[in-house]
C-alpha cells in the first residue's frame, strides 16, 4: 500500500525561539520513501538530529515571526503483518536491552499503579491474546471526546474519564500491557481511515520478538500506518516543540490512498 501524506503548519513566534518538529515520516525498512519535500519559511538555523531509538529525525529550527511547514510525501508501506493474538511473551529476562525502558513507568503512562487491575481484569489471558483484549476492552469501553484531555492528561485520568483522544487511548493501552510485563511505547503515524485527520497516535508493543503497531481507537490498521517516530510516551514524539511562545494560526494533515 502507499499514502500520500500532505501536512501544512502555520504558527506564530512572538521571539527567536527554538522548535523542535518531528512530522516526517521515518525512513525504516518497513516503510519505503518514494518522495519526499519539506518546505519551511526563513530560519537562523536548521538541523536535523537522530530521533527516539534512531527511527525518523527530528528538525532542530531558530525561528521568529511566521513560522510555515509544508511536508509532501509518499509512503510504500511493506510492513509484514502478523496476528498479534497468536505471539508470545517475550520474558522479561530475555527482553533485548532497548526494550527494558518500555516495561517502565514513564510521565504519561503509570503502569505501576494497574499490575492489581489487569490481573483481576485478564486473568487467564496471556500474551498477544491479553494484548488483543486490552485494545478491544478500550475500544469498548472509552469514548472519541476531542477537548476534554490536556497535555497534563495521564492514562490515569483517562481511565477515570473513560474518553479522551487518540493519545490518551494509546496512553491507557501502552499502560496496560506494560503493567502485563509486555514491553510497549507510543508510535506517532499518518494513519488512513483517521476522523477528523491528524497526526495519530497508536500503541506498538513488543511481541515474539518484534514490534507491532495497534491503534485502541480501532479508527486505524497496521497496513495503512507510515510511522514517524516512538518513545515513551506523547512527551517523545510530539510533532512540534516551542521553547518560548508559538501561537497556533492554521494547521491541516491530509493522508490519502496514493
Amino acid at each position: 500500500m502507499k499514502l500520500r501524506i500532505h501536512t501544512q503548519l502555520d504558527y506564530q513566534l512572538a521571539q527567536p525561539t527554538d522548535v523542535l518538529l518531528q512530522l516526517e515520516a521515518a525512513a525504516i525498512p518497513e516503510q519505503i520513501i518514494e518522495s519526499a519535500h519539506i518546505a519551511l519559511s526563513d530560519c537562523a538555523h536548521f538541523a536535523r538530529v537522530p530521533a527516539h531509538d534512531l527511527i525518523g529525525d527530528r528538525l532542530w529550527l531558530r525561528a521568529e515571526g511566521r513560522l510555515t511547514v509544508d511536508y509532501r510525501a509518499v509512503i510504500a508501506i511493506n510492513r509484514v503483518l502478523t496476528d498479534c493474538g497468536t505471539l508470545e511473551k517475550v520474558p522479561p529476562h530475555q527482553l533485548p536491552g532497548e526494550t527494558v525502558q518500555y516495561l517502565l513507568s514513564s510521565r504519561y503512562c503509570p503502569a505501576d499503579e494497574f499490575h492489581n487491575f489487569v490481573e483481576a481484569e485478564f486473568a487467564g489471558v496471556e500474551g498477544g491474546q491479553r494484548v488483543i483484549a486490552i485494545r478491544d476492552w478500550i475500544e469498548q469501553r472509552f469514548a472519541y471526546v476531542p477537548g476534554v484531555s490536556t497535555a497534563q492528561t495521564t492514562a490515569l485520568d483517562t481511565f477515570v474519564q473513560r474518553q479522551g483522544i487518540c493519545r490518551d487511548f494509546a496512553h491507557v493501552m501502552i499502560t496496560l500491557v506494560r503493567a502485563s510485563g509486555i514491553p510497549a511505547r507510543m508510535a506517532s503515524v499518518y494513519a488512513l481511515g483517521v476522523e477528523p485527520q491528524d497526526f495519530h497516535a497508536v500503541a506498538e508493543v513488543f511481541l515474539g520478538g518484534e514490534w507491532h503497531l495497534l491503534d485502541p481507537t480501532g479508527m486505524a490498521n497496521e497496513s495503512g500506518m507510515a510511522k514517524i517516530g516512538v518513545g515513551r510516551d506523547a512527551a517523545d514524539v510530539a510533532f512540534l516543540t516551542s521553547f518560548g511562545t508559538a501561537t497556533l494560526n492554521a494547521q491541516s494533515v491530509e493522508v490519502t490512498r496514493a
